[in-house]
């Protein structure tokens, strides 16, 4: 079938495996063209089929020789229907590791359940034996409580007052205000249940007791920090209180790892374009000046550039892992620098619809937005037709 992009907001109905293929492909080979990282062997990735995830489980394996496993949840393909991107960025990845002899298997499923765990626990016990590293990058916009059934649901509000501050739409370029209004205290806590710490928690307890994690084991979870700018929405804001609580979790994460000499830590990464940040309200805005001013400064990154960085400069340099005075890894390091945010601050208070396209970069925006679905990536001809039934071949709960 001839696939293209059906967009609804902030969210892509359709995904294109060629062009998943071929990102796939670019970031494999950026990773090659960094040379070896002296890093795990034996890598469980949890959320695994896109973004920073899908970067790490890319970086481990053909960074370091990596034997991966991947948790993710993703939409299998139906005749004449799309998969979702993370199902062909994960057929691709594994494709690609097997061809070169590297083990890849996966999990579909939902992650947070206690079902899921157990089957990765029983496919690292019977595989690998043990992992040496685990990468916690889940984003959902629910969970159900695997202990209670609860079922909770994320808000990205405000807390305490009304948010008022410039957004864009990024598929016209209107530049207007907006407001919202801020979370009542069952919405920040139902946000901090979702994307918190507690599941990293639980994934780490029952790997512990199973005993699938390696002597010195390092765990990894992600989060995001931002400027004054996105403060108020973000950081400030009822994902900021799920940060907080994430990046609390890793400190009684290593506490649960002492007998093992293991450490959990949280790793602070830059904006980039993923659905999540799109559905932000002010976040695609300030991330199409933020690319602007860093692409002219020869900064710019994105999600494999950022984790090849954070597992060769970081987490296996062979020295002590440096951290801020909170204990948390930062590769926002370049976004920012004093001069790369004052540069956004300035550009900030004179964007509005007329001057962005000159002061921004709302078409490596788009690109980006685009690219996530396996569209508009070079190389690949979306005239041709595609065959959109893929399958992923180290999927190992196979329907």
């Amino acid at each position: 079938m001839i696939i293209a992009p059906r967009i609804r907001g902030f969210i892509c109905l359709t995904a294109h495996p060629k062009g998943c293929e071929q990102n796939i492909v670019n970031q494999i080979n950026h990773v090659k063209s960094k040379g070896a990282i002296n890093g795990p062997k034996r890598v469980l990735v949890i959320g695994s089929s896109t973004g920073f995830g899908l970067a790490s489980r890319i970086t481990a394996a053909f960074g370091s020789d990596a034997s991966t496993v991947g948790v993710y949840f993703e939409k299998a393909p139906a005749p004449g229907k799309t998969a979702s991107a993370g199902w062909y960025n994960t057929a691709a990845f594994e494709a690609q590791a097997h061809e070169a002899g590297l083990y890849a298997k996966s999990i579909n499923g939902d992650a947070f359940s206690d079902d899921i765990k157990q089957q990765t626990i029983d496919l690292i016990k019977a595989d690998l034996g043990q992992v040496d590293l685990v990468i916690y990058s889940l984003a959902s916009p629910r969970r159900t409580h695997p202990k209670t059934g609860v079922v909770y649901n994320s808000v990205l509000k405000p807390i305490g007052q009304v948010f008022t501050n410039k957004t864009v739409d990024f598929h016209t370029g209107l530049v207007s205000d907006i407001s919202i209004q801020p979370a009542n205290e069952e919405e920040i806590e139902n946000t901090v249940a979702v994307m918190g710490g507690e599941d990293w928690g639980f994934w780490i307890e029952d790997l512990k007791a199973a005993g699938v994690l390696a002597q010195g084991a390092t765990t990894v979870a992600y989060s995001y920090i931002g400027p004054a700018i996105t403060e108020a929405v973000y950081r400030n804001g009822t994902i900021g209180r799920a940060k907080d609580h994430l990046e609390a979790s890793a400190f009684s994460i290593t506490e649960k790892l002492k007998d093992l000499d293991g450490k959990a830590y949280v790793s602070v990464n830059k904006a980039l374009v993923t659905q999540s940040s799109s559905a932000i309200p002010v976040i695609p805005l300030y991330i199409s000046l933020l690319y602007k001013v860093m692409k002219d400064a020869n900064l710019h990154e994105g999600c494999i550039e950022q984790m090849q960085r954070l597992f060769q400069d970081r987490l296996f340099a062979g020295a002590e892992i440096p951290t801020d005075e909170k204990g948390r890894i930062r590769v926002d390091d370049w976004e920012m620098r004093d001069d790369v945010q004052a540069e956004v601050a300035k550009l900030w208070a004179e964007a509005d619809t007329d001057t962005l396209a000159e002061i921004g970069d709302l078409p490596g925006y788009k690109k980006d937005f685009l690219n996530l679905f396996g569209f508009d990536v070079a190389g690949v001809d979306y005239d041709a037709e595609a065959d959109e039934m893929v399958e992923i071949p180290g999927l190992s709960n196979k329907a």
